[in-house]
């Protein structure tokens, strides 16, 4: 879901359901190499027998204890926090190897198992001693070695998981912040109680988000993913825009923006869809670069999809002190800016080519679509409770897993019913792979809050160490001294900035990072504190898709079987919009709701937004009725960009011009028709 980094392997999981073309066997071994390939997570160790039965129980126990801690527990945050990660690192030595190379079946070094059982016991000890702690360890000063070594190995540990499950990028961040730190002439002691004793470390914001908050709607999402709303709506999609011209790829953007809130992972969902959508994108005849490119893209805007986003959502909400559903609320009209970009691209391309839709007969029938609406059931659910703010957030998504187990049910029986044989029951096969559904879905929440949970740890320590130094605050002066107050250029340096950190640290850490840096310098220059952190989060989310290191991109490529460093450069072309977005809510608050004049002005900026992304991806296409001749290419841009420039002077110019041009373009098109 996309409440979470989760990059989980769908060709691995039994109870997940996908649709998937012929040679079904196949196409999971190669989404299984797609995924260990260009996902770290995807590395994982085998256990078979009674050891995978154990580790089962494990992540599942952790998952319901989660769920039980976040409804129910009134033990102090201390105390929850640190059982909450000692929990992680117990389950995350025995899922992720020191390497890929040391991959055996029901094998784990020893050395693997003193790492878990010290470095776990480092967070346990801090659970049981934390009333005696409480009184006794009130500052760095009061510390004894004993305490010393505690928090540097349970700290070591948590940077060693990080290192096998998310990656070094991360690790390379917090190890120049650390040495940063020591320069500055901090004490050792200081610096341990701060990033493991205090709520301004590995137990910070970000650790405490993802326990009270993310890991129950990760469990959520794992359980929505086996009710098979997955190829509901890729099913959804293809009846929606199947049959229009290209129609493969505009299901490939719908059905990736709706799994996208359900698969939480942008080369997940690239993989898990993907796998479907490009080998139709290329049986209608899109080129393989850019049918892994739409994949991609369209995948990678799933985290920005309301009205479940990504984990960073709810740490947004954290941030900026407001409730989570006004942040999908204000997420709304530039996700759809983001999306119609796409669309708008893909069906520029479908005429450039001249490509057709799906035949009719191969749509899933609207009876058919109809009757399995229930499955939407839990997300409607989960909407209502979290708008109407009557209900905490884990209350909503414990109320929608129960949803989630009651749609899935049906479906169980039913097809146990289908495949049965003539006189055999099929209630006791049911209720069977009932038990194992629900198994395997706390088993798969528990599994992918492994890597946020690590990545929210790492994160609120490079945050201790932003805070300790006051690197925040030489930051502030730095960018506004360089920038010389100029909005326009702090606000371009802080995209590459969210850039370059998203091409190797995950979402969740990557925004974490960039609100303690960049946001307040955006702030300083006299942004909303909405407009700030809502940019950075769009900065971090794209890195997915901008080479040289997009994962996503190249996930889909593998799928496409196309040139890598191509299909990412398409990509990017293709999600142009997720580059100018957020400069338009940065000028123009009134994009996300934000100091609004009136109902009017959201409606002007919105429709001047879409005719400029418009005009922006037909010069980047290079194709509108016909070829675009380079002069004109030149003037739709210009066109299109002072749409996006909030006045109305640049709005009344920018239409004129791009209006001005597609007029000469139809002219032209009929005057060659009529001459052939």
């Amino acid at each position: 879901m996309a409440l979470s980094d989760d990059k989980r392997n769908p060709a691995a999981d039994p109870g997940t359901v996908q649709s998937s073309p012929a040679g079904g066997s196949d196409m999971a071994s190669d989404i299984d190499e797609v995924m260990k390939k260009y996902d770290r997570e995807s590395n994982t160790r085998i256990w078979t027998g009674m050891p995978k039965t154990i580790t089962t129980a494990v992540m599942c126990l952790f998952s319901l204890y989660c769920i039980w801690s976040t409804l129910f527990s009134t033990a102090a945050l201390e105390i929850r926090l640190t059982l909450f990660l000692g929990g992680v690192i117990i389950m995350g030595y025995l899922y992720y190897p020191s390497s890929k190379r040391h991959v055996k079946p029901n094998r784990m070094p020893w050395y693997d198992w003193v790492i878990m059982l010290v470095g776990a016991s480092c967070f346990f000890y801090y659970a049981i001693r934390y009333p005696v702690l409480s009184r006794t360890l009130t500052s760095a000063t009061k510390m004894t070695t004993l305490h010393t070594v505690i928090g540097i190995i349970g700290l070591l540990t948590v940077f060693e998981l990080c290192r096998r499950c998310v990656g070094v990028p991360i690790l390379c961040v917090l190890g120049a912040l650390l040495i940063y730190t020591f320069a500055t002439g901090l004490p050792i002691k200081r610096l341990i109680y701060t990033l493991f004793f205090s709520t301004g470390g590995v137990i910070g914001t970000p650790a405490q988000v993802c326990a009270k908050f993310i890991v129950v709607f990760i469990v959520f999402g794992a359980f929505l993913e086996r009710t098979g709303i997955s190829a509901f709506f890729i099913d959804l999609a293809n009846k929606v825009a199947g049959w229009a011209a290209g129609g493969p790829a505009k299901v490939a953007v719908i059905s990736s923006a709706l799994c996208g809130m359900v698969s939480g992972s942008s080369v997940g969902n690239t993989v898990t869809t993907g796998s479907v959508t490009i080998p139709m994108m290329k049986k209608t005849g899109y080129r393989p670069e850019f049918a892994g490119a739409v994949e991609a893209a369209a995948s990678t805007g799933g985290q920005i999809m309301p009205p479940i986003m990504g984990a960073a959502a709810f740490l947004m909400a954290e941030y900026m002190g407001i409730p989570y559903a006004q942040v999908a609320l204000k997420a709304i009209l530039p996700a759809v800016l983001y999306f119609t970009g796409i669309f708008i691209a893909v069906h520029l391309e479908a005429k450039k080519m001249n490509l057709k839709g799906l035949p009719k007969s191969q749509l899933t029938p609207w009876k058919k679509l109809l009757a399995q609406v229930y499955l939407l059931l839990p997300l409607i659910i989960l909407v209502w409770l979290v708008s109407t703010n009557k209900r905490t957030m884990a209350f909503a998504a414990a109320v929608s897993i129960v949803a989630a187990i009651a749609v899935g049910l049906p479906g169980i029986f039913l097809r146990e019913k289908e495949t049965a044989g003539a006189g055999s029951s099929f209630v006791a096969k049911g209720i069977k792979e009932a038990g194992h559904t629900i198994l395997s879905s706390l088993e798969a929440g528990g599994r992918g809050t492994i890597t946020v949970a690590v990545a929210c740890g790492v994160a609120g320590c490079i945050a201790g160490c932003i805070t300790a130094t006051g690197l925040a605050s030489k930051l502030i002066t730095g960018i506004v001294a360089v920038s010389r107050n100029s909005v326009f250029i702090a606000l371009f340096l802080t995209m590459l900035c969210c850039i370059v950190l998203g091409m190797g640290v995950p979402t969740t850490a990557n925004y974490c990072i960039m609100a303690s840096t960049c946001a307040p310098i955006l702030i300083k220059m006299g942004l909303p504190a909405v407009c700030a952190h809502f940019f950075v989060f769009y900065f971090g989310i794209v890195a997915d898709i901008t080479p040289p290191v997009a994962l996503a991109a190249y996930a889909g490529s593998a799928i496409a079987k196309s040139n890598p460093m191509k299909t990412g450069v398409n990509a990017t072309k293709l999600a142009i919009a997720a580059f100018i977005v957020p400069y338009i809510f940065a000028y123009s608050p009134a994009l996300l709701f934000e100091n609004l004049s009136g109902w009017w002005q959201v409606l002007q900026i919105a429709a001047t937004s879409i005719i400029g992304i418009f005009g922006v991806a037909a010069c980047l296409n290079g194709f509108l009725f016909r070829k675009i001749p380079i002069v004109l290419r030149v003037v739709i841009l210009a066109g299109g960009l002072a749409l996006m420039y909030p006045s109305t002077i640049t709005d009344i110019i920018g239409i004129v011009v791009v209006g001005a041009v597609v007029a000469i373009q139809l002219l032209l098109s009929k005057r060659s028709a009529a001459a052939a």
